[in-house]
């Protein structure tokens, strides 16, 4: 199951310092061009996935709606989180990698 690896990704792009957590600073880095994409818990509300989504159409990066808030937390290290910025583009491809495999949804 590919979504193991993409957490595993996630954790270790976590403890390298190429992401950004938290809805302030996911939209920070999206808005300041440094995110490569966009990861939502599908478990956030409507509201925020719709933010976003819309956040990253205008702004060119790739979103995926994958986990939960708890699944993206423990992966990280932290409590739940609803929405991540990796900020790093090979973590990202990585990432998407995995996602795109499984039936989840890339913008």
């Amino acid at each position: 199951m590919n979504s193991k690896k993409a957490l595993s990704l996630i954790s270790l792009a976590t403890k390298a310092g190429r992401i950004a957590s938290g809805e302030f600073c996911t939209e920070k880095e999206v808005k300041s061009y440094k995110a490569h994409l966009v990861i939502v818990a599908e478990d956030a509300s409507d509201n925020t996935k719709k933010k976003f989504r819309n956040m990253c159409e205008f702004y060119e990066v790739p979103m995926v709606v994958f986990g939960d808030k708890d699944t993206l937390g423990h992966a990280m290290g932290k409590e739940f989180r609803a929405s991540l910025a990796v900020t790093d583009e090979g973590f990202a491809k990585g990432i998407r990698k995995h996602l795109e495999t499984e039936e989840n949804t890339v913008a």
